[in-house]
């Protein structure tokens, strides 16, 4: 039986959590305002949705180790995960059956833990050499996971800036800032309408 879960009012909205990657924690950026955690956080407020952001990126993660450290992430409540795993998975190759079990139980032990936050599910693509039959597994995983639990899917989170350069920094792999103004711009329209439920319900 899950415990009934008390909330307290933020002053500053909603609570959003961005449990993730490089690409969340802003690596290769000289400011972290310049990430697409913080663009957002602005564009929120912009729109009169003021958010309180928590940014859990980390560099290198995997959606194994972001299963690991989510009961840390859990701690306090929140209103909204915003999950973006899998790319690192998907440069290791690694099974994409693994990252899909990997996902489905971050989003069943959140729902557990606080009942009621919306999950928004960040699509990714892995890199074109790993074969046509793997990046098509892999693509699969994230609709499937999404339709079956009933999250909130970003098609794909580098829309419009993966293989653009300049968009993206000397690696090819983590967007400039620009690159990540882009990338707030794809993921607002999904987390606008679950911002505003969770703000009317305060």
């Amino acid at each position: 039986m899950v415990a009934s879960e008390v909330r307290v009012p933020s002053d500053f909205g909603p609570r959003v959590v961005f449990l993730g990657t490089s690409l969340t924690a802003g690596f290769g950026l000289s400011d972290p305002d310049q990430g697409y955690v913080a663009r957002l956080d602005e564009i929120a407020d912009s729109a009169g949705l003021p958010i309180e952001v928590v940014n859990a990126g980390v560099s290198g993660e995997t959606s194994a180790g972001g299963l690991r450290r989510l009961d840390w992430v859990l701690r306090e409540p929140l209103d909204v995960l915003v999950l973006e795993l899998g790319a690192n998975d998907g440069l290791r190759g690694q099974d994409p059956m693994a990252l899909q079990a990997n996902l489905t139980e971050i989003i069943e032990r959140t729902r557990t833990r606080h009942p009621g936050t919306h999950i928004v599910l960040a699509g990714m693509e892995a890199p074109p050499n790993m074969g046509e039959r793997y990046t098509e597994a892999f693509r699969a995983v994230f609709v499937h996971v999404a339709t079956t639990h009933d999250v909130v899917l970003v098609p794909f989170l580098l829309e419009g800036v993966a293989g653009v350069p300049e968009l993206n920094q000397a690696d090819r792999i983590h967007p400039t800032p620009q690159g990540h103004e882009r990338v707030a711009r794809t993921v607002w329209p999904y987390l606008e309408p679950l911002v505003r439920d969770r703000d009317g319900s305060r």
